[in-house]
């Protein structure tokens, strides 16, 4: 099974994306950074999860991290030991929890949406079953979100479905460990599918990059043109 973990990110968010490669993707984007303007600076990445280094999972997502950064002017070192800076990647998707929603029959409605997750204590563990996410520090935060997939059906009932909730954390530092930037995108999804969350989030991620520091932002991918 692919990694798993979650993380949430630091300021409200009212965004669902949905698991259809047809439909827009939508994330929220947190970034502090102090990043040297780019005049051909090498970098390498490397996993903060230690299980994900050398994987094939991980080489794909890091690559297009790579092409990301080669766009905005930096180079990939040739010598990962005398790189000019250092991305640590890490990402995953919860085990998702279960929601309902009435379906009101004479169209489309908002019924009961998602509940605050309540004060939220850091990017630890998240009770059984959850995995840790790595590397941050102590913070608390409340969250709500509205479900948007309400559909009539002739009648109302009841039907259940699952949210996940999934997260990319990059941080960019020089060799002598500075950090230069800080970077996390989060959305929540009917799907726990990594080969279409982790790319979207890297989009999002790019989007406007590196930003303005401490800035959150709500970023909307378009989905691939349809063939």
């Amino acid at each position: 099974m692919s990694h798993r973990s979650l993380f949430l990110s630091l300021a409200p968010l009212a965004l669902l994306a949905v698991s259809g490669c047809a439909e827009p993707f939508r994330a929220q984007v947190n970034r502090f950074q102090a990043l040297p303007a780019p005049q051909g600076q090498s970098f390498t990445i490397k996993a903060v999860d230690p299980k994900l280094a050398g994987s094939l999972e991980f080489a794909q997502y890091a690559r297009l991290v790579s092409g990301k950064l080669v766009a905005q002017g930096y180079q990939t070192a040739v010598n990962p030991t005398s790189a000019n800076l250092v991305v640590s990647l890490d990402y995953g998707v919860d085990q998702g929890k279960e929601r309902t929603r009435t379906v009101a029959g004479s169209g489309f409605g908002y019924g009961g949406g998602f509940g605050g997750f309540g004060p939220y204590d850091g990017f630890g563990r998240f009770g059984a079953g959850y995995s840790p996410y790595y590397g941050y520090g102590r913070r608390g935060f409340i969250y709500g979100f509205y479900d948007p997939f309400l559909f009539g059906s002739g009648f109302d009932q009841t039907e259940s479905y699952t949210v996940f909730t999934s997260g990319l954390d990059m941080t960019i530092a020089k060799l002598d460990g500075e950090r230069v930037f800080e970077g996390k995108a989060k959305a929540m999804s009917t799907s726990d599918n990594l080969t279409y969350l982790v790319p979207n989030l890297v989009e999002a991620m790019f989007t406007g990059f590196p930003g303005n520091s401490g800035e959150t932002v709500k970023i909307t991918v378009a989905p691939p043109p349809k063939k």
